[in-house]
């Protein structure tokens, strides 16, 4: 039976999706997938979904949809320190999606997948009225005792963050004409950087790890709520990509977008003042920059200081859904 004999929706999936299928998923020919656990490995789950003019813009290259999409979840592992091993997928495409729309899609998915070694374990494919969107649950796996939690900052810990800080922010604003075009800014909003090697190498060393993806300041309030404790940002401290350096340079008020605006995808964590030392060999063993921009102390909330020890007024946290 050829691909055209079957329904549309099943001969829509044997096209585009069997191809990314891999162990556990049956072909995508069974109800659900079955998925062994390597020896002596807890399951770490997590599920994000994009959705178009929310997430994604919808002129955006199909193929970065669909490994944004992609990123976003792994991003979560490397939060956890953790594996991934493979993926569920549900895909409401609006009527009369072009099939190479969908094509394209599906080949971004697979780039990733082969650079982040992982296969499709099966998932929902349907048709909308609606925008685009997207839902994606990761499956992954860590050691028992391994995985990295947001729980476990106290005060006297140090404040660390990995990559660059505002690149998405920025990025999405130069995609929408609120910065000139900028193609690196662009390219970290559209495509994350999932740190899991840092991850991984952070276990044992990091006291509390989260990713950024809600905007520097809104997730550290979420990692020092959760070690019930406060935390200071060094404004002068926090990494900078050379472009968003030089829009900050053009326009200091971008200072709160860089801060608040999400879409970084970066690790944020805590970690004692006595290891330092572990903190920068495994950056350097996984080659990822650290920075350390700032530290937990008792109290509660979020405060950011200019160079001067002055407090930066902020006029949001960082982005919500709902408010």
């Amino acid at each position: 039976m050829t691909t055209d004999d079957l329904p549309p929706e099943f001969s829509l999936i044997a096209r585009h999706f069997r191809p990314l299928a891999g162990p556990g998923s049956l072909g995508l020919s069974d109800d659900a997938a079955l998925l062994d656990l390597p020896p002596g490995q807890q399951l770490v789950l997590a599920a994000d979904a994009i959705v178009e003019g929310v997430h994604f813009l919808a002129d955006d290259p199909p193929e970065t949809i669909g490994r944004k999409l992609l990123r976003t979840n792994l991003s979560d592992l490397a939060a956890m320190g953790a594996t991934p091993l493979g993926y569920l997928m549900t895909c409401a495409f609006p009527k009369g999606t072009p099939d190479d729309w969908i094509a394209r899609f599906a080949a971004g998915l697979a780039e990733d997948q082969r650079a982040f070694r992982l296969h499709l374990l099966g998932g929902d494919t349907v048709a909308t009225p609606g925008p685009a969107s997207f839902s994606l649950t990761i499956v992954g796996s860590v050691e028992p005792g391994r995985a990295l939690r947001r729980q476990g900052a106290k005060p006297g810990d140090e404040l660390w963050v990995s990559g660059t800080i505002g690149d998405g922010a920025l990025g999405l604003l130069s995609l929408t004409g609120g910065l000139p075009p900028d193609p690196e800014l662009a390219e970290r909003y559209r495509l994350p950087r999932p740190r899991l090697a840092l991850g991984r190498a952070l276990a044992g060393i990091a006291a509390a790890a989260m990713d950024v993806s809600d905007g520097l300041v809104q997730d550290l309030g979420h990692l020092a709520r959760a070690g019930g404790c406060a935390a200071v940002i060094e404004a002068a401290s926090v990494p900078l990509s050379d472009p968003a350096r030089a829009a900050l340079a053009a326009d200091p008020g971008l200072l709160a977008r860089i801060l608040a605006g999400g879409d970084d995808y970066e690790l944020l964590f805590a970690a004692p003042p006595g290891e330092a030392d572990r903190v920068l060999e495994a950056a350097r063993a996984t080659q990822t920059p650290v920075s350390r921009i700032g530290r937990f102390m008792d109290g509660s909330g979020v405060v950011v200081l200019d160079g001067s020890g002055a407090e930066i007024p902020l006029p949001r946290g960082g982005w919500s859904h709902f408010g």
